[in-house]
């Protein structure tokens, strides 16, 4: 290997990381660079200068060929510290894994996970993994994070996360988590991809961005005579190998090496002077340098086509079983390429593995694959990985996936994609699922129609409409094409008579409508949803859709304003719900549904004047949120805590869990919840008469129709409208006084018609043309709507504005006797701001 040449100041800024890292000072370096431009090389150096430093390194490998492979880097670097090899047991492998992870004194439950992770049978040395998919998954990567965390508590840890373009969605929240451990630990994580990547995490105070630039003139000059060493070269090609390779290291190595391979100085010319200037991406002049070299290496060549088709890494057991040659020719071979340097070799043979120089070697060695040839070869490896390596075919359906559908077996592969989609979601690797999905189905469409692939698609579409309410959000154009098609196929199974076994299948089409008719609120439609729910359930007699009836029935009611029914729906919710058998809904249904239920019963008993009641509820449901360690269930929860909060005039807390919230949603890249976050503190700054009240609801509420929700909008309207009025803008507040109306009136979302017509009311007060007649019309109407709602929050503060408004006008003894019947009636929350309000406005009209 060449020594490196031309980056002393980035190497430099890598040790001096280091030395803070190994002080305690946790660092993260982000190494940017196009392709070829020396990110690995680095890498290696820096691994040589700290070679007799006492440290632990990790190294993940990403793979273009894996980019929805759930954790596969992370897979790999485990396998390697294991040292399994191909042909262990499932005994000696689960002992070499004890023997690795007794090391940093592993604890039994993460020990369990990492065997399951790995694909490795329980054989009762750990304790079973008893918990839903989601809560696995990131019961995974927090136990991930406390192995990190208990390797630098031995010695400094380097990890390198390589080619992190390619890395899988779980594997980035690891990166992403680990960063956040970096800053207290003895850590150094370094970082490697090409620059149209956005790692997350940049603009933290211990993370350096170190982008890679090209190489100086006089550094290529350096490098091509370390590459030609003894022999000569002369100097006009050297300087047409310096400009054509325009600073690039590895295409001005690779070109110079073709250049001494051509037999004598005029075919040397000739390889040079033919080699156009390279490209951004992959330069072609250094792919035609690199197909001849392949070409002058022989029968070596086709060994090098087949691990190109494999993957940038290759164990030699899977490349022997494909070659079909001698192993003392195959060796031979192999050899050559190592001479070349173009593989290089890890481990002791049989259990070798070989690894391209670089991904852009591979790519090279690919392209020089005829189409029949190429797709005979796919076919080929598929097939002896799953006769051969069927550890290897169960544990990644997705790479045998990939390579049947190269070599164009379609209904192979688009079932592969399938199986592998569905193991994802099983792991809670969402987005992976969401991609391999999407695949299948789109191999799919493109077969003969036939009973079993359209009962197929059926299961598929469903787990990618259930995927997608998470990736993208419930009111996103992907979730509602999704909710279309599987109610569209369901429809098609019925007229051809071939309704699904599952009955699960028709639930979670249900829910999928309901879901989006309920985010972007319907009410007509929401209802008539959620009343089939309920007669599925009434018809059979199961519980399942019996509570989810309930359930959605109870969130419907809720918010068209029937908040009596509505919580006694929930009530009958909560009562069929048993943990052991419905906690497992959470990922079919979005949440957990009793945490669902207690959340929303919360809002109600608020509405309805229990105040102390609906802040019980919201916590209990937090606090069951917290222990089932689901994401969605805690984003979810934590809307209710917030909103209560603010309600009852506890703007403290409700901070607090605003915070809480939009940390989260940014960390799980859930728009839909950060907007809610947002939207909320906005509220409370407009409560507390911020100056940017106004900029901030705005904000929030752009980002919740950008998520493709519009339910909520009448209370985002009124609450801008206060905050334009605060502002003295009340042309605008009038606008959004007209929107609130105007949408309630359209979509029958009316649970806060009454605080809109209160909000109006006291608008019209602060205006500049005070108007008293507007303002007592609105609230009059405010407790007509209230009453009939029985929405005795909401009559309680439409009584006193009207009381205020009657005892400015001299009429205190009508004040009086409009609200003290209105305060006598609450039995509970007298700490809470409009009680507290309340009780000193009646003091007054003594």
């Amino acid at each position: 290997m060449l020594p490196l040449i031309g980056r002393d100041q980035e190497m430099e800024l890598l040790l001096r990381q280091w030395e803070r890292a190994r002080s305690g000072e946790g660092q993260v370096v982000l190494l940017s660079g196009e392709a070829g431009i020396g990110k690995s090389r680095l890498t290696v150096a820096l691994l040589e200068q700290l070679a007799r430093e006492p440290h632990i390194r990790l190294r993940c490998f990403c793979s273009p060929q894996h980019t929805d492979s759930m954790l596969y880097p992370v897979i790999g670097e485990m396998l390697r510290a294991a040292r399994f090899a191909h042909n262990d047991s499932q005994q000696v492998k689960m002992d070499k894994l004890d023997a690795l992870l007794a090391q940093s004194l592993t604890p039994p439950q993460d020990a369990a996970l990492f065997a399951e992770m790995l694909s490795l049978p329980n054989d009762g040395r750990y304790p079973p993994v008893e918990v839903e998919p989601q809560l696995r998954r990131q019961k995974t990567l927090k136990a991930l994070g406390s192995q990190i965390e208990a390797l630098a508590r031995i010695n400094p840890v380097l990890v390198i996360f390589e080619d992190a373009h390619w890395a899988d969605p779980t594997s980035l929240e690891l990166f992403a988590q680990t960063v956040d451990l970096a800053a207290s630990h003895r850590l150094l994580i370094l970082v490697t991809f090409r620059p149209e990547f956005s790692p997350p995490s940049i603009g933290r105070p211990h993370v350096t961005e170190l982008p890679l630039h090209r190489l100086a003139p006089c550094d290529v000059d350096f490098l091509i005579e370390r590459v030609v060493g003894n022999r000569s070269l002369p100097a006009g090609i050297r300087q047409d190998i310096i400009e054509r390779t325009d600073g690039i290291p590895l295409f001005a190595e690779e070109m110079t090496k073709a250049v001494l391979d051509a037999e004598g100085e005029s075919d040397a010319q000739r390889v040079c002077a033919g080699a156009p200037m390279p490209a951004v991406a992959v330069p072609a002049s250094l792919q035609a340098s690199l197909m001849s070299r392949l070409d002058r290496l022989g029968p070596a060549k086709n060994v090098a086509q087949i691990g190109a088709a494999i993957g940038r890494q290759f164990p030699h057991m899977l490349l022997a079983a494909l070659v079909r040659k001698p192993k003392e020719e195959l060796n031979a071979d192999l050899d050559r390429l190592i001479a070349a340097g173009l593989l290089f070799r890890h481990g002791t043979p049989p259990h070798t593995n070989y690894l391209f120089k670089h991904a852009l070697v591979q790519d090279v060695a690919y392209s020089t694959l005829l189409r029949e040839p190429r797709r005979a070869l796919h076919a080929r490896i598929a097939k002896t990985l799953e006769s051969q390596f069927p550890e290897i075919a169960e544990s990644q359906p997705e790479l045998l996936a990939r390579h049947y559908t190269k070599a164009d077996l379609i209904e192979k592969s688009a079932r592969l994609w399938g199986k592998a989609g569905q193991r994802s979601q099983e792991r809670s690797a969402l987005a992976e699922a969401a991609e391999q999905l999407s695949q299948a189905l789109a191999q799919i469409a493109t077969l003969p129609s036939t009973a079993d692939l359209r009962r197929e698609q059926i299961i598929l579409h469903v787990a990618l409409l259930n995927t997608l309410m998470h990736v993208k959000g419930y009111g996103a154009p992907e979730t509602k094409a999704a909710v279309a098609q599987v109610r569209a196929l369901i429809e098609q199974a019925e007229r051809l008579g071939e309704t699904p076994d599952d009955p699960s299948l028709l639930l979670s089409a249900l829910f999928g409508q309901w879901i989006v008719n309920f985010i972007n609120f319907n009410g007509d439609v929401a209802r008539e949803l959620a009343a089939r729910f309920l007669a599925l359930g009434e018809k059979g007699g199961a519980a399942v859709p019996l509570m989810i009836g309930h359930r959605t029935m109870a969130s419907t009611l809720a918010f068209t304003g029937d908040l009596v029914d509505a919580k006694a729906h929930y009530n009958e919710a909560l009562a069929l719900y048993r943990p052991a058998e419905h906690r497992r809904l959470m990922t079919r249904f979005g949440q957990d549904l009793r945490v669902t239920c207690l959340a929303f019963r919360s809002m109600a008993s608020w509405l309805l004047g229990y105040p102390d009641a609906a802040l019980n509820d919201a916590e209990c449901a937090l606090t069951e949120a917290r222990q089932i360690d689901h994401a969605a269930t805690l984003m979810f929860t934590l809307n209710f805590p917030i909103l209560i909060n603010t309600y009852c005039g506890n703007y403290h807390a409700a901070s607090e869990r605003i915070k809480e919230l939009v940390v989260l949603a940014e960390e799980k890249g859930a728009p839909f919840r950060k907007a809610e976050g947002v939207l909320r503190r906005g509220y409370i700054l407009t409560l507390t008469g911020a100056a940017n009240a106004v900029e901030i609801v705005t904000a929030g509420i752009d980002l919740w129709r950008s998520a493709g929700s519009t339910i909520f909008t009448p209370e985002h309207a009124f609450m801008l409208a206060t905050a334009h009025a605060d502002s003295g803008q009340f042309e605008a507040a009038w606008r959004c006084i007209g929107e609130a109306m105007t949408v309630m009136q359209a979509t029958r979302e009316r649970w806060c018609e009454a605080e809109a017509h209160r909000v109006a009311g006291e608008i019209a007060l602060q205006s500049p043309q005070r108007d008293e007649a507007k303002a007592q019309a609105h609230f009059q109407h405010s407790l007509t709507i209230a009453r009939a709602q029985q929405a005795k929050s909401w009559e309680l503060r439409a009584a006193m504005s009207l009381a205020r408004l009657f005892s400015d006008q001299g009429k205190r003894q009508a004040a009086r006797d409009l609200l003290a019947p209105v305060y006598d009636w609450f039995t509970e929350g007298f700490d809470t701001s409009d009680l507290r309000k309340a009780k000193a406005l009646l003091g007054e009209l003594r």
